[in-house]
């Protein structure tokens, strides 16, 4: 399907639906040996019969521990669950639901003043001035950083992903629908005004509650608008990051699409620039209509990261996103930047030495011998997981990690049948990394990372999401879906065609050392109803049908190292009626692969975060685009939500404003850790 039929689509509702589903056509020529053919060969005939047929055909055949996560003990009804909390029923309506004993209150909305000197948000008169000083939209990744030693006072840090004008602009409608007509140079720099980052000084105060501190000097806003960067490691100063406006090719102005992210060890925090080029435009078409990149030295380069996407009009008010004007802008997004929320004045930095992809999540740990290693995901169907490992050690002092992100090597996973794992470095002159197969230094490298990964075999994945890092050498990667897979294209990684729902792997480096080269894998959930039987389900059997989900995107772990799973199921939440939320998962023991849900989100909404406070007293939580996603399915409304007619007015339920993208605040009634 070419991207007219999707925009026309009549089950899509909206321009991100009709972006996410253009997405799904992979830009990776390499499927050969993808996860799913490891997968497929990673585990014998019980285990193919079980993808393959599901869980009811799977119990037929082998009983209920075919329905254990493969390297789980049969779980037992006199096992007790880690997670202490009464589960959550399922569904989906215009509101959030939280397990009974918890409050989950509102923090900050979209155009909630974040500076002393703001507006108050008038959704009917916006503009850029006014949302540099606001809260901005889609708040996705939430991070925090403490201030004193309670932890009672600290930086909330949080990514703004993308827009949605249908519902943040009154009158204006679907604008993919319509060539962006109503898109005008005001607008625009309102939505590049909300895209990025904030940061926030918040404090707890004696009733318990959290609030926004908005005279702190330390509150700011980041935007692809007008935040001045710097472009750091290998690739910064190549001829290829050098454009008209920067010919140092060391400094950029902005960030976008910054979806999951990280907080370093020294408190330091990491904005993963994901679907950066939605946001390049050409006015040059070929024959057929389609974006003619013949006239572009770096076209190869181009086809396979998706540039230009052409889902928002910025290169028609904005030279920097016209790749016929600044062809080599778009080497300069796709990275990770890092942050010092403490320090207001500190331009941020993009780190060319972690690679530039479609990052998703950038979380961070340091490995037994002292190293920063931090694990990333390339959120595209059939694209590759990463991890960054420093050459030096970490220190606990901030201004002694200065080179930590500049330093190091970056490695892609190739996942073998035998269950091994093993991380393949991306540095020049390694195997087929040569001038003679197009990499003439490591800048070529890592600003074509995805193709220096093709050329060295990496395993193909099913969108490979958040991966979250444990102390002990063990990491759990997300793999959201992939539609695409046909069955002739399944692997022992990704072990199911035409995978809908999702499953997590389980990564075991070797030594328990996260800076190890090799390590086992094993899949700990395949996701979806296992009452249907061609889903292929695998949850521990004590799962009930409130508890099992599907497209797993973002984790954390609690502070009792139990892991937390959130979901984002995009347009396709119709297939399992339920909304997305936040999991509580087991990975250990007799309930191996048991889930229970905890939090929900209001129709259209897909939870982000999570982020749990050291004391494990607090979790914050991010609702991004609510009432937008599937809301066809929505039974009693079955249409696409606009401004003036919405699925839901979620948090304010006020017939003047639309549904807004909040950060919510999740403590137990009466105080303590939460699910303790």
């Amino acid at each position: 399907m070419d991207r007219k039929h999707i925009i026309n689509d009549p089950e899509i509702g909206n321009k991100a639906e009709a972006y996410e589903a253009f997405d799904d056509i992979p830009t990776n020529p390499h499927l050969e040996n993808t996860i799913g053919d490891v997968i497929a060969a990673r585990y014998g005939r019980r285990e193919v019969l079980r993808g393959m047929l599901g869980v009811s055909a799977a119990t037929t055949l082998f009983g209920t521990s075919a329905l254990v996560a493969p390297t789980a003990a049969k779980a037992s009804q006199q096992s007790e669950s880690r997670y202490k909390f009464d589960e959550l029923t399922w569904g989906n309506d215009e509101k959030h639901h939280i397990a009974k004993g918890y409050e989950a209150d509102v923090l900050l909305r979209w155009g909630d003043p974040i500076m002393a000197d703001a507006p108050e948000f008038d959704v009917m008169n916006q503009t850029a001035a006014a949302q540099l000083k606001q809260f901005g939209y889609n708040n996705d990744y939430v991070g925090f950083t403490p201030l004193n030693a309670e932890g009672t006072r600290g930086l909330l840090c949080v990514n703004h992903e993308y827009t949605n004008e249908e519902v943040m602009f009154p009158g204006l409608g679907r604008q993919d629908k319509q060539g962006f007509t109503g898109m005008t140079r005001d607008l625009i720099d309102i939505e590049m005004a909300a895209h990025g980052g904030t940061v926030v000084e918040i404090a707890k105060g004696a009733d318990g509650k959290w609030a926004v501190l908005r005279d702190s000097t330390l509150n700011r806003r980041i935007t692809p608008l007008d935040t001045a960067m710097i472009l750091d490691g290998p690739a910064a100063g190549h001829a290829r990051m050098q454009t008209k406006a920067d010919p140092s090719g060391t400094a950029v102005i902005g960030t976008l699409n910054n979806c999951a992210g990280g907080m370093t060890p020294w408190g330091t925090w990491l904005m993963a620039e994901e679907n950066f080029h939605g946001y390049f435009w050409t006015d040059a078409r070929d024959a057929d209509g389609k974006p003619d990149l013949s006239a572009h030295a770096d076209a190869a380069s181009m086809k396979r990261y998706g540039v230009p996407g052409g889902w928002y009009a910025w290169g028609q008010h904005h030279d920097r996103f016209n790749i016929d004007k600044e062809p080599q802008e778009p080497n300069r997004f796709g990275w990770v930047v890092e942050v010092d929320p403490r320090t207001p004045d500190a331009k941020p930095v993009k780190h060319t030495a972690l690679g530039r992809f479609r990052h998703e999540g950038c979380e961070t740990t340091v490995s037994s011998d002292g190293k920063l290693v931090i694990y990333m995901g390339d959120d595209n169907r059939f694209d590759y997981q990463y991890k960054y490992v420093s050459n030096g050690t970490v220190s606990y002092t901030a201004d002694q990690n200065t080179d930590l992100l500049s330093d190091g090597t970056l490695y892609v996973a190739r996942f073998d049948a035998d269950g091994s794992v093993h991380w393949l470095p991306l540095v020049h002159g390694t195997g087929p990394l040569t001038a003679e197969n197009g990499f003439a230094s490591q800048a070529d490298v890592l600003i074509d990372t995805r193709l220096a990964a093709d050329a060295l075999g990496a395993t193909p994945m099913d969108r490979p999401e958040d991966a979250q890092p444990r102390g002990d050498g063990t990491a759990y990667i997300m793999l959201t879906n992939n539609t695409r897979r046909k069955a002739d294209e399944i692997n022992a990684a990704n072990p199911r065609a035409k995978n809908t729902f999702g499953h997590i792997i389980e990564i075991k480096e070797d030594g328990d050392n996260h800076a190890a080269i090799k390590g086992t894998w094993s899949i700990l959930v395949k996701c979806g109803d296992p009452e249907i039987a061609e889903v292929g389900a695998q949850w521990n059997p004590e799962t009930s049908e409130n508890g099992w989900f599907a497209s797993p995107d973002n984790c954390a772990f609690d502070a009792d190292g139990r892991l937390w799973i959130s979901t984002d199921q995009g347009s396709k939440w119709g297939k399992t009626g339920k909304s997305d939320g936040l999991y509580a998962l087991e990975t250990e023991g007799d309930l191996r692969g048991h889930s229970k849900l905890f939090f929900r989100c209001p129709v259209g909404g897909e939870l982000c975060g999570p982020y749990f406070t050291d004391d494990g007293e607090t979790l914050f939580l991010a609702v991004q685009h609510p009432g937008t996603d599937g809301t066809k399915s929505l039974k009693g409304f079955e249409r696409a939500s606009t401004f003036e007619d919405p699925a839901t007015r979620w948090p304010d339920f006020d017939p003047k404003m639309p549904p807004r993208p909040s950060v919510v605040v999740v403590t137990k009634t009466g105080g303590g850790k939460i699910a303790g």
